[in-house]
């Protein structure tokens, strides 16, 4: 890129948790941002100085005319239904949100460059999910993408469709995320449930938290170490897939755990219930990544461990129970 020119980048999915702190830190540097929110989605969390476009592009020829008037150097693809256990309750939604949009946006970002001879670089949230059903214990970029939900199918045609782009001449690169958390994850996710449980047990407003499988295990990593992965292959600049994980698993019980550890309680099942109706279809046994390519050739590590992650969780909830 030019010396003097200011970057301009455009994110999908701004006002979620990893789009509000990418935004955060794309700010930072001075870039000039313009965010997609879904439409009547909460917009509450984007920072006021993204320039919003309440647009649905999974919808024909949306984010062609996007990419046209935005130009935008850079495209960070992370909006999408998040949630496995939803993407069972509206798999053909999961599959249009999470699938036809990436097709999209790559179309047209290819179709733009093409026309105007503009190098436009994109990063694309892939996921972890595509990895469930391949049996082996540590997931790399050359684990075998066998999804077992409708989110992680979703996931693995936009991850394919990337790679399809990337071979004829877009810089895409795949950001293989594995699970991360924050206080801005909603409380939909049974992290944010589990923190925001602990507090309120500890301040008496609740007797009991239900879960489903205490057992299943996660690479629980912090979402603003995540993003900051994301924006190192946008500088990176040559289209890739990277794993981004801690390489730790923890179980569902380790979490509670800690969470319960952080607010002082230490018997934490005789608060627990476990509930066989809040149970996934199928469940992937253990999700673990290997992040050497990433820190090989972007340079990235995680800056916050396991318990250090649920203890900020909790913290945040902590303060605001009290401002509540």
């Amino acid at each position: 890129m030019s010396a003097g020119h200011t970057p301009t980048a455009l994110i999908t999915g701004v006002a979620g948790q990893d789009g509000s702190y990418l935004a955060d830190l794309l700010l930072e540097r001075g870039w000039t941002l313009h965010g997609v929110a879904k439409p009547g989605g909460n917009d509450g969390t984007v920072n006021v100085h993204v320039e919003q476009h309440r647009v649905d592009i999974s919808k024909p020829g949306v984010a062609q005319v996007l990419i046209h008037e935005v130009q935008p150097d850079y495209v960070f693809h992370l909006a999408g239904i998040s949630s496995v256990w939803r993407s069972w309750n509206d798999p053909v939604l999961t599959t249009q949100v999470n699938g036809l949009s990436a097709a999209a946006l790559l179309d047209a970002c290819y179709t733009e460059q093409e026309a105007s001879g503009k190098r436009i670089v994109l990063v694309n949230a892939s996921s972890a999910e595509i990895f469930a059903g391949s049996g082996v214990p540590l997931q790399n970029e050359e684990t075998r993408v066998a999804p077992t939900s409708p989110y992680g199918v979703s996931k693995a045609l936009s991850h394919n469709m990337v790679q399809v782009y990337r071979a004829r001449g877009l810089e895409a690169t795949n950001a293989i995320l594995f699970n991360h958390e924050s206080p801005r994850r909603p409380e939909t996710f049974v992290t944010r449930k589990i923190t925001k449980a602990a507090v309120a047990i500890t301040r008496g407003t609740l007797d009991t938290l239900e879960l489903g499988n205490l057992t299943a295990e996660r690479d629980w990593g912090w979402a603003p170490d995540y993003v900051d992965a994301i924006a190192a292959m946008a500088d990176y600049g040559k289209g890739d897939d990277f794993v981004v994980a801690t390489g730790q698993a923890h179980s569902v019980a380790d979490f509670v755990a800690a969470a319960f550890a952080a607010v002082g309680i230490e018997n934490w099942r005789d608060y627990v219930r476990s509930d066989s109706e809040m149970l996934r279809p199928a469940d992937s046994a253990r999700m673990v990544g290997d992040a050497a390519k990433a820190r090989d050739l972007l340079g990235w590590a995680p800056t916050k461990d396991f318990e250090q992650i649920v203890d900020a969780m909790v913290q945040f909830d902590m303060t605001e129970e009290m401002a509540a």
